[in-house]
Protein backbone atom coordinates (compact mmCIF):
# COMPACT_ATOMS: atom_id res chain seq x y z
CA UNK A 1 0.00 0.00 0.00
CA UNK A 2 1.42 3.87 -0.58
CA UNK A 3 1.58 5.34 2.15
CA UNK A 4 0.54 8.69 -0.52
CA UNK A 5 2.33 12.04 0.08
CA UNK A 6 2.62 13.83 3.53
CA UNK A 7 1.27 16.76 4.92
CA UNK A 8 -2.52 17.74 4.60
CA UNK A 9 -3.01 16.19 1.12
CA UNK A 10 -5.08 12.45 1.37
CA UNK A 11 -3.39 10.07 -0.34
CA UNK A 12 -6.72 8.93 -2.44
CA UNK A 13 -7.22 4.74 -1.49
CA UNK A 14 -8.64 2.47 -3.69
CA UNK A 15 -11.50 0.45 -1.97
CA UNK A 16 -8.90 -2.70 -2.62
CA UNK A 17 -6.18 -1.16 -0.44
CA UNK A 18 -5.23 -2.58 3.14
CA UNK A 19 -7.90 -0.65 4.65
CA UNK A 20 -10.04 -2.06 7.42
CA UNK A 21 -13.13 -0.99 10.03
CA UNK A 22 -13.42 -2.00 13.46
CA UNK A 23 -15.43 -1.71 16.61
CA UNK A 24 -14.70 0.31 19.67
CA UNK A 25 -14.46 -2.96 21.18
CA UNK A 26 -11.71 -3.98 18.59
CA UNK A 27 -9.98 -0.79 19.55
CA UNK A 28 -9.71 -2.08 23.29
CA UNK A 29 -8.57 -4.96 21.41
CA UNK A 30 -5.71 -3.17 19.83
CA UNK A 31 -4.57 -1.91 23.05
CA UNK A 32 -4.16 -5.04 24.44
CA UNK A 33 -2.85 -7.11 21.51
CA UNK A 34 -0.10 -4.56 21.33
CA UNK A 35 0.37 -4.85 25.19
CA UNK A 36 0.46 -9.16 24.51
CA UNK A 37 3.17 -7.99 21.65
CA UNK A 38 5.44 -6.53 24.74
CA UNK A 39 5.16 -2.98 24.03
CA UNK A 40 4.70 -0.60 26.67
CA UNK A 41 1.54 1.60 25.44
CA UNK A 42 1.68 5.12 25.73
CA UNK A 43 -1.13 7.25 24.54
CA UNK A 44 -3.81 10.38 25.48
CA UNK A 45 -5.60 10.30 28.87
CA UNK A 46 -6.79 13.22 30.71
CA UNK A 47 -5.22 14.49 33.96
CA UNK A 48 -4.67 17.77 35.45
CA UNK A 49 -6.94 19.44 33.08
CA UNK A 50 -5.15 18.74 30.25
CA UNK A 51 -5.08 15.96 27.34
CA UNK A 52 -1.47 14.05 28.73
CA UNK A 53 0.77 11.02 27.39
CA UNK A 54 1.33 8.11 29.91
CA UNK A 55 0.95 4.44 30.03
CA UNK A 56 -2.41 2.90 28.99
CA UNK A 57 -3.66 -0.25 30.15
CA UNK A 58 -6.79 -0.42 27.73
CA UNK A 59 -8.69 1.99 25.68
CA UNK A 60 -11.19 2.90 27.90
CA UNK A 61 -8.40 5.64 29.51
CA UNK A 62 -8.76 7.35 26.45
CA UNK A 63 -9.72 10.72 26.63
CA UNK A 64 -13.37 9.93 25.83
CA UNK A 65 -16.31 12.82 25.34
CA UNK A 66 -13.57 15.28 25.91
CA UNK A 67 -12.30 18.17 23.31
CA UNK A 68 -9.87 21.27 23.80
CA UNK A 69 -10.05 24.78 23.37
CA UNK A 70 -6.78 26.46 22.36
CA UNK A 71 -5.44 30.23 21.77
CA UNK A 72 -3.01 32.43 22.15
CA UNK A 73 -1.72 31.91 26.28
CA UNK A 74 -5.33 29.44 26.62
CA UNK A 75 -6.24 26.22 27.15
CA UNK A 76 -8.69 24.20 28.75
CA UNK A 77 -10.34 20.73 28.24
CA UNK A 78 -14.16 20.84 27.38
CA UNK A 79 -17.09 18.13 26.57
CA UNK A 80 -18.00 17.18 23.92
CA UNK A 81 -21.79 16.21 23.07
CA UNK A 82 -20.16 12.49 21.91
CA UNK A 83 -17.81 10.02 22.97
CA UNK A 84 -15.30 10.99 20.45
CA UNK A 85 -11.78 9.10 21.56
CA UNK A 86 -9.51 11.37 19.37
CA UNK A 87 -11.92 14.70 19.41
CA UNK A 88 -9.28 17.04 20.88
CA UNK A 89 -6.23 18.39 19.01
CA UNK A 90 -2.78 18.22 21.22
CA UNK A 91 -1.83 19.17 24.81
CA UNK A 92 1.41 20.26 26.58
CA UNK A 93 3.35 16.57 26.11
CA UNK A 94 5.18 15.54 22.88
CA UNK A 95 6.40 12.30 22.48
CA UNK A 96 10.00 13.33 22.36
CA UNK A 97 9.59 12.95 26.57
CA UNK A 98 9.63 9.42 25.95
CA UNK A 99 12.71 9.30 23.48
CA UNK A 100 14.35 12.75 24.46
CA UNK A 101 13.29 12.15 28.34
CA UNK A 102 14.42 15.48 30.11
CA UNK A 103 16.20 13.32 32.98
CA UNK A 104 18.64 11.12 31.62
CA UNK A 105 21.39 9.69 33.57
CA UNK A 106 24.76 8.99 31.38
CA UNK A 107 26.51 6.94 33.79
CA UNK A 108 27.25 6.86 37.30
CA UNK A 109 30.90 5.20 39.34
CA UNK A 110 31.40 4.25 42.71
CA UNK A 111 34.59 5.17 44.06
CA UNK A 112 37.43 2.63 45.11
CA UNK A 113 36.60 -0.19 42.24
CA UNK A 114 33.34 1.06 41.55
CA UNK A 115 32.81 0.66 37.70
CA UNK A 116 31.11 3.03 35.33
CA UNK A 117 27.79 1.93 34.06
CA UNK A 118 25.66 3.39 31.63
CA UNK A 119 22.16 4.22 31.83
CA UNK A 120 20.18 0.83 31.26
CA UNK A 121 18.12 0.55 27.79
CA UNK A 122 14.34 0.47 28.07
CA UNK A 123 13.12 -2.94 28.78
CA UNK A 124 10.23 -2.64 26.52
CA UNK A 125 9.59 -1.31 22.94
CA UNK A 126 7.42 1.56 23.04
CA UNK A 127 3.97 2.01 21.36
CA UNK A 128 2.98 5.30 20.59
CA UNK A 129 -1.21 5.49 20.67
CA UNK A 130 -2.76 8.35 18.82
CA UNK A 131 0.02 10.00 17.12
CA UNK A 132 -1.16 13.67 15.03
CA UNK A 133 0.70 14.24 11.52
CA UNK A 134 2.29 17.14 13.15
CA UNK A 135 3.61 15.29 15.53
CA UNK A 136 4.34 12.34 13.42
CA UNK A 137 6.62 14.71 11.44
CA UNK A 138 8.05 15.81 14.85
CA UNK A 139 9.45 11.98 15.72
CA UNK A 140 10.63 12.34 11.81
CA UNK A 141 12.90 15.89 12.48
CA UNK A 142 14.14 14.19 15.59
CA UNK A 143 15.62 11.38 13.84
CA UNK A 144 17.04 13.18 11.73
CA UNK A 145 18.85 15.31 14.45
CA UNK A 146 19.73 12.31 16.72
CA UNK A 147 20.28 9.74 14.75
CA UNK A 148 21.53 10.72 11.27
CA UNK A 149 24.46 12.85 12.11
CA UNK A 150 27.81 12.01 12.67
CA UNK A 151 27.39 11.03 16.01
CA UNK A 152 24.34 9.61 16.61
CA UNK A 153 22.69 10.10 20.53
CA UNK A 154 22.76 6.29 21.96
CA UNK A 155 20.34 7.04 24.55
CA UNK A 156 17.51 8.14 21.55
CA UNK A 157 18.35 5.20 19.43
CA UNK A 158 17.62 2.74 22.23
CA UNK A 159 14.21 4.23 23.15
CA UNK A 160 13.36 4.80 19.00
CA UNK A 161 14.77 1.12 18.04
CA UNK A 162 11.53 -0.93 17.55
CA UNK A 163 9.21 1.95 18.94
CA UNK A 164 5.78 0.84 17.30
CA UNK A 165 3.45 4.19 15.74
CA UNK A 166 -0.66 4.24 15.81
CA UNK A 167 -1.28 7.25 13.82
CA UNK A 168 -4.40 9.48 14.22
CA UNK A 169 -5.83 11.59 11.47
CA UNK A 170 -6.48 15.13 13.04
CA UNK A 171 -10.61 16.19 12.72
CA UNK A 172 -10.63 18.72 15.43
CA UNK A 173 -8.07 21.34 15.11
CA UNK A 174 -7.49 23.58 17.48
CA UNK A 175 -7.63 27.58 17.47
CA UNK A 176 -3.86 27.85 17.40
CA UNK A 177 -2.81 24.80 15.15
CA UNK A 178 -1.18 25.98 11.43
CA UNK A 179 -0.01 22.50 10.36
CA UNK A 180 -1.42 22.61 6.89
CA UNK A 181 1.00 25.61 6.77
CA UNK A 182 3.93 23.27 7.56
CA UNK A 183 2.08 20.26 5.34
CA UNK A 184 2.36 18.52 8.41
CA UNK A 185 -1.24 17.67 8.66
CA UNK A 186 -4.38 17.14 9.42
CA UNK A 187 -4.27 14.08 7.65
CA UNK A 188 -1.70 11.16 8.63
CA UNK A 189 -0.37 9.61 5.01
CA UNK A 190 3.44 7.72 6.23
CA UNK A 191 5.87 7.10 8.91
CA UNK A 192 3.11 4.24 10.55
CA UNK A 193 2.56 0.93 11.68
CA UNK A 194 -1.16 1.52 11.79
CA UNK A 195 -3.60 4.54 10.94
CA UNK A 196 -6.57 5.32 12.83
CA UNK A 197 -9.25 7.77 11.24
CA UNK A 198 -12.11 7.82 13.68
CA UNK A 199 -15.52 7.27 12.54
CA UNK A 200 -18.37 8.84 14.31
CA UNK A 201 -21.66 8.85 11.68
CA UNK A 202 -23.05 5.72 11.10
CA UNK A 203 -22.13 3.97 13.87
CA UNK A 204 -18.74 4.86 16.15
CA UNK A 205 -16.06 2.81 14.42
CA UNK A 206 -12.59 3.28 12.87
CA UNK A 207 -10.79 3.05 9.50
CA UNK A 208 -7.48 1.53 10.29
CA UNK A 209 -4.86 1.89 7.01
CA UNK A 210 -1.83 -0.30 7.52
CA UNK A 211 1.62 1.26 6.54
CA UNK A 212 3.99 -1.92 8.02
CA UNK A 213 4.08 -5.55 7.92
CA UNK A 214 4.23 -5.48 11.66
CA UNK A 215 0.78 -3.00 11.42
CA UNK A 216 -0.46 -6.37 9.18
CA UNK A 217 0.27 -8.75 11.86
CA UNK A 218 -1.05 -6.48 14.36
CA UNK A 219 -4.69 -6.38 12.20
CA UNK A 220 -4.80 -10.17 11.78
CA UNK A 221 -5.34 -10.41 15.67
CA UNK A 222 -7.94 -8.08 15.24
CA UNK A 223 -11.83 -8.84 14.57
CA UNK A 224 -11.87 -6.26 11.57
CA UNK A 225 -14.12 -5.63 8.20
CA UNK A 226 -12.40 -4.85 4.95
CA UNK A 227 -13.10 -0.93 4.60
CA UNK A 228 -15.51 -0.12 2.05
CA UNK A 229 -15.28 3.06 -0.31
CA UNK A 230 -17.81 5.26 1.66
CA UNK A 231 -14.90 4.69 4.65
CA UNK A 232 -12.14 6.17 2.28
CA UNK A 233 -14.14 8.72 1.36
CA UNK A 234 -15.26 9.93 4.90
CA UNK A 235 -11.47 9.94 5.64
CA UNK A 236 -10.76 12.02 3.05
CA UNK A 237 -13.99 14.15 4.22
CA UNK A 238 -12.62 14.55 7.64
CA UNK A 239 -9.26 14.91 6.33
CA UNK A 240 -10.48 18.33 4.40
CA UNK A 241 -12.64 19.69 6.96
CA UNK A 242 -9.94 20.07 9.48
CA UNK A 243 -8.13 21.42 6.74
CA UNK A 244 -11.03 24.37 6.28
CA UNK A 245 -11.03 24.79 9.89
CA UNK A 246 -7.44 25.54 10.53
CA UNK A 247 -7.32 28.19 13.49
CA UNK A 248 -3.70 29.43 12.42
CA UNK A 249 -1.30 30.17 9.09
CA UNK A 250 2.02 30.85 8.57
CA UNK A 251 3.54 31.89 5.35
CA UNK A 252 6.13 30.45 4.56
CA UNK A 253 7.19 31.48 1.59
CA UNK A 254 10.72 33.14 1.60
CA UNK A 255 10.87 32.67 4.97
CA UNK A 256 14.69 31.57 5.60
CA UNK A 257 15.41 34.58 3.66
CA UNK A 258 13.26 36.99 5.39
CA UNK A 259 14.61 36.31 9.01
CA UNK A 260 17.85 36.22 7.53
CA UNK A 261 17.53 39.77 6.42
CA UNK A 262 15.44 40.55 9.30
CA UNK A 263 18.05 40.57 12.35
CA UNK A 264 17.39 44.54 13.27
CA UNK A 265 13.75 44.39 12.74
CA UNK A 266 12.04 46.55 15.55
CA UNK A 267 9.57 44.00 15.83
CA UNK A 268 12.07 42.09 17.88
CA UNK A 269 12.34 44.79 20.64
CA UNK A 270 8.67 44.53 20.40
CA UNK A 271 8.54 41.02 21.47
CA UNK A 272 11.16 41.11 23.91
CA UNK A 273 8.96 43.45 26.20
CA UNK A 274 6.29 40.71 26.73
CA UNK A 275 8.67 37.48 26.38
CA UNK A 276 9.32 36.42 30.18
CA UNK A 277 12.36 34.06 28.77
CA UNK A 278 10.73 31.44 30.80
CA UNK A 279 11.33 28.81 28.08
CA UNK A 280 7.83 27.17 28.07
CA UNK A 281 8.17 27.38 24.02
CA UNK A 282 10.92 25.14 24.30
CA UNK A 283 9.44 22.82 27.09
CA UNK A 284 6.52 22.26 24.82
CA UNK A 285 8.06 21.65 21.02
CA UNK A 286 7.92 18.59 19.79
CA UNK A 287 11.03 19.28 18.26
CA UNK A 288 13.30 21.32 20.21
CA UNK A 289 16.57 19.20 21.33
CA UNK A 290 19.08 21.31 23.31
CA UNK A 291 20.29 19.76 26.91
CA UNK A 292 22.52 20.50 29.39
CA UNK A 293 25.19 18.43 30.67
CA UNK A 294 25.69 18.58 35.03
CA UNK A 295 28.15 15.90 36.83
CA UNK A 296 27.01 15.37 40.75
CA UNK A 297 28.49 13.70 43.66
CA UNK A 298 26.77 12.52 46.77
CA UNK A 299 27.80 14.06 49.94
CA UNK A 300 30.44 11.21 51.16
CA UNK A 301 31.99 11.69 47.57
CA UNK A 302 31.68 7.47 47.39
CA UNK A 303 29.11 8.27 43.88
CA UNK A 304 29.64 10.13 41.11
CA UNK A 305 26.76 10.58 38.11
CA UNK A 306 26.60 12.48 35.12
CA UNK A 307 22.89 13.71 33.90
CA UNK A 308 21.68 14.93 31.40
CA UNK A 309 18.67 17.57 30.97
CA UNK A 310 16.47 19.30 28.83
CA UNK A 311 18.07 23.17 28.00
CA UNK A 312 16.52 26.21 26.27
CA UNK A 313 18.04 28.86 24.13
CA UNK A 314 16.10 31.21 26.67
CA UNK A 315 18.15 31.01 29.57
CA UNK A 316 21.34 32.74 30.05
CA UNK A 317 23.55 29.74 30.71
CA UNK A 318 22.79 27.94 27.20
CA UNK A 319 24.97 30.71 25.60
CA UNK A 320 27.45 31.28 28.50
CA UNK A 321 31.17 31.61 27.54
CA UNK A 322 34.09 32.42 29.60
CA UNK A 323 32.70 35.77 30.42
CA UNK A 324 29.29 36.20 30.10
CA UNK A 325 26.64 35.16 27.88
CA UNK A 326 26.52 36.08 24.00
CA UNK A 327 22.82 36.43 23.97
CA UNK A 328 22.14 38.92 27.80
CA UNK A 329 18.84 39.88 26.59
CA UNK A 330 15.54 38.60 25.85
CA UNK A 331 15.96 40.40 22.56
CA UNK A 332 18.61 38.20 21.12
CA UNK A 333 17.68 35.06 22.63
CA UNK A 334 13.94 34.98 21.32
CA UNK A 335 15.84 36.08 18.19
CA UNK A 336 17.70 32.77 18.31
CA UNK A 337 14.56 30.57 19.16
CA UNK A 338 12.43 31.96 16.14
CA UNK A 339 15.11 32.07 13.69
CA UNK A 340 16.54 28.70 14.42
CA UNK A 341 13.26 26.94 14.66
CA UNK A 342 11.76 28.70 10.92
CA UNK A 343 14.99 29.55 9.32
CA UNK A 344 18.53 28.21 9.75
CA UNK A 345 17.19 25.20 10.43
CA UNK A 346 17.44 24.86 7.12
CA UNK A 347 20.62 24.93 6.44
CA UNK A 348 21.80 22.51 9.25
CA UNK A 349 18.89 19.70 8.57
CA UNK A 350 17.24 20.07 5.87
CA UNK A 351 13.54 20.55 7.21
CA UNK A 352 11.93 23.60 9.14
CA UNK A 353 11.87 23.02 12.99
CA UNK A 354 8.23 23.71 13.16
CA UNK A 355 5.40 21.20 12.63
CA UNK A 356 2.89 24.00 13.09
CA UNK A 357 1.11 22.04 16.18
CA UNK A 358 0.94 25.24 18.00
CA UNK A 359 1.69 24.30 21.47
CA UNK A 360 4.10 27.16 21.46
CA UNK A 361 1.46 29.26 21.06
CA UNK A 362 -1.27 28.11 23.58
CA UNK A 363 1.77 27.22 26.56
CA UNK A 364 3.13 30.99 26.24
CA UNK A 365 1.75 32.56 29.22
CA UNK A 366 1.69 36.12 27.79
CA UNK A 367 0.32 34.61 24.51
CA UNK A 368 2.86 35.25 22.44
CA UNK A 369 2.26 33.67 18.75
CA UNK A 370 5.12 32.37 16.70
CA UNK A 371 2.89 33.05 13.25
CA UNK A 372 1.74 36.30 13.87
CA UNK A 373 5.68 37.40 15.23
CA UNK A 374 6.97 36.02 11.60
CA UNK A 375 4.44 37.74 9.79
CA UNK A 376 4.89 41.26 11.92
CA UNK A 377 8.57 40.66 9.82
CA UNK A 378 7.32 40.88 6.67
CA UNK A 379 5.91 44.75 7.45
CA UNK A 380 8.64 46.93 6.40
CA UNK A 381 10.25 49.19 9.36
CA UNK A 382 8.62 52.78 9.70
CA UNK A 383 10.67 55.33 8.91
CA UNK A 384 14.40 55.69 11.55
CA UNK A 385 15.59 52.39 10.91
CA UNK A 386 15.38 49.65 14.12
CA UNK A 387 16.51 49.68 17.47
CA UNK A 388 20.02 47.71 16.85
Amino acid sequence: MSAGAPGGNVAVLSESSDAVTISLDGLDELVAVLRRRGYRVIGPLVRDGAVVYDELATASELPIGWGDEQEAGVYRLVRRDDEARFGYAVGPHSWKQFLQPPHVRLWRAQRNGGQAQDEDEPDKPFAFFGVRGCDRHAIAIQDRVLLEGRFPDTDYAARREGAFVVAVDCADPAGTCFCVSMDTGPGVDEGFDLALTELLEGGHRFLVRVGSERGAEVISELESTAAEGADLRRREQIVEGATQRMGRELDTTGLRELLQDSLEHPRWDEVAERCLTCGNCTMVCPTCFCTTVEDVTDLSGEQAERWRSWDTCFSLDHSYVHGGSVRPTGRSRYRQWLTHKLGTWWDQFGTSGCVGCGRCIAWCPVGIDITEEAAALRTPPDDGGANG
